[in-house]
């Protein structure tokens, strides 16, 4: 397998490493960086005032990269109240975890007794995810946000409203700096450039970007969070070359088959074995064993 080892730390810790992303997210001190974020997730369908996290945490370790969740009570300007799960994504079956989540965080809002009067009142619950380097195949569009709901199979129209599901494909937000239009724009641009920066652009001149890149730069970081940081990218980066090498074995396996198959035919319409390996590449043992 080739190797292909993390890169040295830049300025700027990488936001879609674990740790960074739980050090930056994740705390009640830079809980205004997360509601500044999901309020541009949410484009102003929910305005999230404060928020809370709560205590039954999902721990992320390294044997697990990319299981970085948020369970989050939030309150709306209005002073509504919802749940917000946040959640980096990497893994495969994640249509199901999701729903697997949403229905756990449902169930449990749930008392034990007196449903009768609860009367299933029901709190909003939504889950936003960030989908680092893989896709939901919703459709073929380019499109990198995918704002999901429970609705009428023929007409469209929502069925439930309290429900829904945001999705995040950061391997499709390819825009540039100049093409950046929205605040939604600036942090995805973040979130995947800041580890290449070396400073904070001029274009982001805001306390809510200068307070993130300040707690993002590499040497603000005690010892042991180095550590860990590094820890975290190197067993993140292993899992990307296992990946690869996985996906390119599947590749050079299927190519090959498929010249196989081409060979075979043309032994079955006698073409000389010599011909049938200048143009498929076998060797002519190979092609005298079809």
């Amino acid at each position: 397998m080739p190797e292909n080892k993390p890169p040295s730390p830049g300025r700027y810790i990488d936001p879609l490493v674990d740790f960074a992303f739980k050090k930056i997210f994740g705390s009640e001190p830079n809980k205004d960086l997360l509601i500044a974020f999901l309020n541009e997730v949410f484009r102003g369908s929910k305005v999230i005032a404060d928020l809370t996290y709560d205590k039954n945490e999902h721990p992320g370790e390294l044997k697990d990269e990319g299981a970085a969740i948020f369970d989050l009570h939030c309150t709306g300007q209005h002073g509504e109240k919802f749940l917000i799960e946040v959640q980096r994504g990497r893994q495969g079956n994640f249509k199901e975890r999701a729903l697997f989540y949403t229905s756990r965080v449902i169930s449990g809002l749930a008392p034990k007794g007196k449903r009768e009067e609860w009367a299933y009142n029901l709190s909003e619950v939504y889950l936003v995810a960030l989908l680092e380097d893989f896709t939901l195949a919703i459709d073929d569009s380019p499109k990198y946000l995918h704002d999901i709901c429970l609705c009428n199979r023929d007409t469209g129209k929502v069925f439930y409203d309290k429900l829904g599901y945001i999705y995040l494909e950061l391997n499709k937000f390819v825009k540039e700096e100049a093409e950046l239009q929205t605040g939604l724009d600036k942090w995805l641009y973040v979130l995947k450039n800041m580890s290449r920066m070396d400073k904070l652009p001029i274009y982001l001149r805001k306390s809510i970007f200068e307070k993130l890149f300040n707690i993002a730069e590499y040497t603000n970081l005690t010892k042991e969070e180095r550590n860990m940081y590094d820890s975290s990218q190197k067993y993140r980066w292993d899992n990307k070359n296992v990946l690869d090498y996985a996906v390119n074995t599947a590749v050079s396996e299927a190519e090959h088959k498929n010249t196989i198959k081409i060979a075979t035919e043309f032994k079955k319409l006698g073409v000389p074995p010599a011909d049938i390996a200048k143009a498929t590449g076998l060797s002519i043992q190979e092609i005298e064993k079809l």
